[in-house]
């Protein structure tokens, strides 16, 4: 038996047991080569409908569909092995009735073979979080800033100020309650993050959030500075790739047109040892 047939993919229950014991570092990936670097280092590999505008130029995450879910959910299944992989359900594929849900998600589980799906919503969606996970889907839920509304919120505003605090409060309880097995909290006040953290039973996983959060997730292009049109308040680059890239293309266009490329070492000559 290989090496790689014996390793055991982290599940839902293995990331709520860590709750308050471990932090869960998280990201994003759309593809298998960058699954497979996730995957060493990483807890859980969320392949979020944010590739409509990471990969496809998408100005938001509305025109995201369920085949390019499944595509990029097989992509990344391809290249994990211990981490667990989310994938997002697209808009328009939960909202209409729980069983509409339950049929979307189990299409992209059984197909995709990852562990779980993750849908945003809070108490207006809590029915449909207890109707999948009753049924055997594993449901991460996202609240706060929920980018598939982001029309009916006026912009990616900061969520919890002021009124909006218990309502953001009220959502985690309830797709806590109805059977989420984390919740994500996206551009939600520090202390609101904070306070959420404690006193709900499943894991938080903050974007933008509070360091109190029991894990963190980002977007891979982000932290690698691969997307530079700009840097969200939440984001650390931890490289300049996008920078390297373009250097190196730059510097491959130079040499091509000069004639430095393709050089000798690069070229294939005729066989000595014809037959």
């Amino acid at each position: 038996m290989s090496v790689s047939a014996t390793v055991k993919a982290l599940t839902p229950p293995d990331l709520v047991a860590r709750k308050g014991k471990e932090k869960i570092a998280c990201l994003t990936a759309y593809t298998t080569p960058m699954a497979r670097l996730v995957d060493r280092h990483c807890d859980l590999i969320l392949v979020g409908d944010s590739v409509g505008m990471v990969v496809h130029g998408l100005p938001n995450t509305l025109g995201v569909t369920m085949d390019m879910m499944m595509m990029h959910g097989k992509a990344v299944m391809r290249g994990a092995e211990r981490t667990l992989v989310v994938v997002d359900m697209p808009f328009g594929s939960y909202e209409a009735a729980p069983v509409t849900a339950f049929e979307n998600a189990a299409r992209l589980m059984a197909e995709t073979g990852c562990g779980a799906v993750k849908l945003e919503g809070g108490v207006e969606m809590a029915g449909t979080v207890e109707f999948l996970a009753s049924r055997g889907i594993p449901v991460m839920a996202h609240i706060g800033l929920v980018p598939q509304r982001v029309q009916s919120f006026g912009g990616y505003k900061v969520q919890g100020r002021g009124a909006g605090r218990e309502k953001i409060a009220a959502d985690a309880r309830a797709v806590a309650d109805a059977g989420a097995f984390a919740v994500v909290l996206e551009k939600v006040i520090e202390p609101l993050a904070r306070d959420i953290t404690a006193e709900i039973s499943v894991p938080t996983i903050g974007i933008g959030a509070s360091p109190a959060c029991d894990g963190q997730i980002l977007v891979i292009d982000d932290i690698l500075g691969v997307f530079t049109d700009f840097q969200p308040k939440f984001v650390r680059r931890y490289a300049q790739l996008g920078n390297d890239a373009e250097a190196a293309i730059s510097a491959y266009a130079a040499d091509v047109r000069e004639g430095r490329f393709p050089a000798a070492e690069h070229c294939f000559v005729e066989s000595r040892n014809k037959t």
